[in-house]
């Protein structure tokens, strides 16, 4: 639509640095290009957020830009408070993410100690030729206020940056994701977020990582890595066998432990708890299981213990009760990366945040014509309710005489005195 369009209400949404001299107008089936008459430049976007991270007010710096001006106008509007020129009214409406720049660490889940570095940004894609999938960047928040907590009384707080992206494989279907940047704690433990769905109408299934103690995913990878090595496997099934073999047991019942244990933690690395739960169903009877549960889970834990220690360096005693548990919290989170759809693990190692400003902009020439009739419509209630109407009637007949009535939209205490007084009135008149 032309600039001698009389009227409209259209939005524009301008990252830092960019300028436009075109609007949209939403209508049913898509959008209408609405052209200015100047061009609308935005220097700089400011976010001011409350202590828990919420965003408190934002506003705009904007620069127009007109042929007929000898010079650009330079303005600032923030929400309720817009600038108008040439009839055309800018408001600061919302805000939104204007192309932020992402380092990204993709760790590899399955195979042992490789990753690659990529560089995003939001809106664009970056594909994976090796594996055939494209990760492709949608959001950026600098601020998360989450309720960690709940059913308890405690107030939100702020987790820091999220990415939000989709990972699209050679076929064309997508997983989208949220990661998170920063471990979160959760239980008094801290854990590293990353989110799945299958499709927007579904709730984001997370990927719950420990953090080790310096607050870093270093810690998990190398365990994970431990768990996938066959040599230090078939080394913790060799000591596990010699520590529970007595001296008058023979070889061969040490062999079997050792084989069995080997066996099991193959199993639980190739496809965590649902492997070996699946491993029982198929070759445990129906009354067995309940048992033959409790000593896998036995094993797989005493197994984990000693694989952790030899990995680390570390003697009974340094194993206490926060490196149990990250043990064990370790185990969850192996066994759910094979849910995860994606063979990498995104770890957002840095950014460049890059705002962009939603404004919007509206043409009304009949405002000053709607505002004076809304004046008016409330001028008239208020005269309904606080202003009497009278109406007095009067008849002379010929003869001689006057008939007086007298009616009133209201009756009050002093209608029938102000009609008496009116009477005396009239007949002083007469004669």
């Amino acid at each position: 639509m032309g600039i001698g369009n009389t009227s409209f209400r259209a939005n524009m949404t301008l990252a830092e640095g960019s300028s436009d001299n075109v609007a949209f107008v939403r209508i049913k089936d898509g959008y209408l290009v609405q052209d200015l008459p100047f061009k609308i430049t935005l220097k700089d976007f400011r976010i001011n957020h409350y202590s828990t991270g919420m965003p408190k007010s934002f506003e705009s710096d904007l620069v127009i830009s007109d042929p007929e001006l000898s010079q650009d106008i330079t303005k600032t509007i923030s929400v309720n408070h817009p600038f108008t020129y040439k009839g055309i009214a800018i408001y600061q409406s919302d805000f939104q993410d204007g192309g932020t720049k992402l380092d990204i660490k993709l760790r590899s889940l399955f195979n042992s100690g490789t990753s690659q570095k990529i560089e995003g940004k939001i809106f664009d894609k970056v594909k994976l030729d090796k594996d055939q999938i494209t990760y492709e960047f949608n959001d950026f928040k600098k601020f998360n206020v989450l309720h960690l907590k709940e059913g308890e009384k405690e107030k939100p707080r702020n987790v820091g940056p999220s990415v939000t992206f989709k990972v699209r494989n050679s076929s064309g279907q997508a997983r989208e994701y949220l990661s998170y940047q920063y471990a979160m704690p959760i239980d008094g433990r801290s854990f590293f977020i990353s989110g799945m769905r299958e499709t927007p109408q579904e709730e984001f299934k997370y990927l719950k990582i420990p953090a080790d103690t310096k607050g870093s995913i270093e810690e998990f990878m190398l365990f994970k890595d431990a768990l996938q090595n066959k040599i230090l496997i078939e080394a913790v099934a060799k000591k596990m066998a010699n520590q529970s073999a007595n001296a008058d047991k023979n070889n061969d019942v040490k062999e079997s432990f050792e084989k069995s244990v080997n066996k099991l933690m193959t199993l639980f690395a190739q496809g965590g708890f649902s492997n070996i739960a699946e491993n029982i169903d198929k070759n445990i009877p129906d009354n067995e299981k309940q048992k033959a549960v409790q000593t896998y889970l036995k094993i797989i834990d005493i197994a984990s213990s000693e694989l952790y220690k030899d990995r680390f360096n570390l003697n009974h005693k340094e194993l206490d009760q926060s490196r149990i548990l990250f043990i064990q919290d370790a185990l969850n989170a192996y066994s759910d990366m094979f849910f995860y759809g994606v063979p990498y693990y995104f770890e957002l190692t840095s950014y460049e945040q890059k705002e962009a400003s939603g404004l919007q902009l509206t043409k009304s020439p009949g405002q000053f014509w709607v505002y004076l009739g809304s004046f008016s419509l409330v001028l008239g209630i208020f005269s309904m309710i606080y202003l009497h109407e009278r109406k007095l009637w009067l008849l002379i007949k010929a003869k001689g005489g006057v008939i007086c009535a007298l009616s009133s939209n209201r009756k009050n205490i002093d209608f029938e005195n102000d009609y008496r007084q009116l009477i005396q009135e009239i007949k002083k008149i007469i004669h």
